[in-house]
């Protein structure tokens, strides 16, 4: 199977994704906030936030694991996004640092699916165009080393963003090769 065969974009509700893990656009705190972070906060129940305040918080492009409790999904990695401060403060390289950070912690986990919201595009301001290409970049990157990470999804619950992170995808993907949201 090719690596874009094994990404796939989709326009949803991340709190209703069927997969091992879900990745949650978190905050330094891990204690929940607003956009993606407080629906997964809001769907996993209050036993997540429990677990969430004994881990002491992340840094900006690191991730930790927590269980997924009443969430479809088995486990939650929480990521901190960086603030978009206009491209000249590391932000890419943090974005990229967090996608990594999630693969890697399913792959030691022996998780096979893994669905990604939009990282950093709401709140954080990141431009949805420049955050989907580092997104597809990194995560064919990663997939191109490691054959454990079964199946991708990107989830975008607005059309805007579907069609960022298709058309990044699109950007991507040498020709002839699948254009990896079937």
């Amino acid at each position: 199977m090719d690596q874009d065969d094994r990404i796939e974009i989709i326009q949803g509700d991340i709190t209703q994704v069927k997969v091992d893990a879900v990745v949650n656009a978190a905050n330094t705190t891990l204690q929940g906030g607003g956009g993606v972070d407080g629906a997964i906060h809001a769907a996993a129940g209050p036993r997540l936030l429990e677990e969430c305040m004994a881990l002491g918080g992340c840094e900006v492009g690191k991730a930790k694991l927590t269980q997924g409790y009443a969430l479809p999904a088995k486990v939650v990695i929480h990521t901190v996004g960086p603030y978009w401060m206009g491209g000249e403060k590391r932000e890419r390289q943090l974005l990229a640092s967090c996608y990594r950070e999630c693969l890697s912690i399913a792959s030691l986990h022996g998780m096979k699916t893994v669905a990604f919201p939009a990282i950093s595009c709401g709140a954080y301001r990141f431009p949805a165009e420049e955050a989907a290409l580092v997104a597809m970049k990194t995560v064919l990157d990663f997939l191109q080393s490691d054959d454990s990470i079964e199946k991708v999804w990107f989830v975008c619950r607005e059309d805007a963003m579907y069609r960022a992170f298709s058309d990044a995808l699109a950007d991507v993907v040498p020709a002839g090769t699948g254009d990896g949201t079937g």
